[in-house]
């Protein structure tokens, strides 16, 4: 790297740590939902220009066809616009973006980025109880850019166990910001989806960053903003007429704007992932992401 990009991205990571995050964010979040008429219209027809965005897999099509950026931004795909790989022993990928990261949780640490380390402890919240069942397993890191299809769906059939919403900063999670910020993603605000599967303990975290206006679950609708200094907890059951289960590739959640998603799983759950995933393999929901191990139960 050269010495003028070294210090123009010192710059970057300097202003982020001193920006009010929080602040901007909400702000951003107020303008993306605001109706207002042909200026949300010419923002959102700049914007696809912009990041080159492929509006025919939408269902909606046209930048007229949203009156909110919000709307646009989270907007629904084609009936067959992702193929969910049906095989019962695999994972498929719960959204379109890039890897960051994956691999073994190895004494309760997962990779950020090199010379970066995280618990899985930090990330669930920070109760060690919540983390034990995902010692050992294996982990997924992917980001979502401004680009991406911004819903997030489920790898595998599973029941909701438990939410988790856990108070934070609101650091960029591009990978620039991976590299320099620690901790990133246990830090940063987030939501942490639990869940019960047939072959393991399942974890979804939902990750926010600058200028996310919002995260929200198909079972709870927003949960951030507000925002909030504790850490709030929510139980499900596991069965009945209220349990929250859910079929491969169902929709779990959405970003309002880009984030990223952390998934861990258990112990033995998966055999490995596709040889051809790795850092910086873009994914696109409903493929092969990993085998699941058949022994698993």
């Amino acid at each position: 790297m050269s010495s003028k990009n070294s210090l123009s991205d010192k710059i970057k990571i300097t202003f982020q740590y001193i920006m009010p995050k929080h602040a901007i964010s909400r702000l951003v979040g107020k303008l993306a939902a605001a109706k207002m008429g042909w200026l949300t219209t010419k923002l959102i027809s700049m914007f696809i220009k912009a990041y080159g965005i492929n509006m025919n897999e939408a269902k909606l099509k046209k930048a007229s066809d949203f009156n909110t950026f919000n709307n646009f931004f989270t907007r629904e795909l084609e009936d067959g616009a992702r193929i969910i790989d049906n095989d019962e022993n695999t994972i498929c990928y719960p959204v379109d973006g890039a890897i960051s990261q994956q691999g073994d949780i190895i004494d309760g640490q997962l990779i950020q980025a090199k010379g970066f380390n995280y618990s899985v402890t930090s990330l669930l919240g920070g109760d060690e109880k919540t983390a034990a069942p995902f010692q050992g397993g294996k982990f997924s890191c992917i980001y979502l850019a401004p680009k991406d299809y911004h819903r997030i769906h489920m790898p595998m059939a599973a029941t909701l166990r438990e939410m988790i919403y856990v108070p934070g900063e609101l650091f960029s999670v591009n990978p620039l910001t991976a590299r320099n910020v620690p901790d990133l993603f246990a830090r940063n605000e987030r939501v942490v989806a639990i869940f019960d599967t047939e072959k393991g303990e399942l974890a979804m975290v939902l990750v926010g960053a600058t200028i996310v206006a919002s995260i929200e679950t198909t079972w709870a609708g927003t949960i951030t903003p507000p925002a909030g200094k504790d850490i709030f907890r929510w139980q499900y059951p596991k069965d009945g007429d209220d349990a929250i289960t859910f079929n491969k590739g169902d929709e779990m959640g959405r970003f309002k704007l880009g984030s990223t998603v952390v998934s861990t799983f258990a112990p033995k759950m998966l055999d490995d992932f596709a040889p051809d995933a790795g850092p910086g393999t873009v994914t696109r929901l409903g493929e092969i992401y990993a085998t699941l191990d058949k022994s698993a139960t």
